[in-house]
């Protein structure tokens, strides 16, 4: 039995944010027009790319500081570290 297909509409905004956060370097141009031919709000597709930004940012910031400790022999804390945090204007990533 195999899986229902994802709408066009997902496959592009998952692909668009897996992009970002990858920081890929076609910057997810074909995603954001699909979506916006699909007709898309703007407002869904900026959430989209804030989200996918909060992540790549906070993974950066993860790993900066996991060698920050690691250079000073001071392992750094994994245990109690939030899933994720929301963005900056409040939008959850979880």
């Amino acid at each position: 039995m195999s899986a229902p297909e994802l709408h066009s509409a997902i496959v592009a905004m998952v692909s668009l944010a897996a992009g970002i956060a990858a920081n890929h370097p076609a910057m997810g141009q074909c995603q954001l027009g699909r979506l916006r031919a699909a007709g898309v709000p703007e407002s869904q597709i900026g959430t989209v790319i804030e989200i996918a930004r909060h992540i790549r940012d906070e993974a950066a910031e993860t790993l900066d500081h996991r060698f920050d400790g690691a250079k000073s022999d001071q392992p750094t804390p994994v245990e109690g570290e939030a899933c994720c945090t929301p963005t900056k204007s409040g939008q959850s990533c979880c």
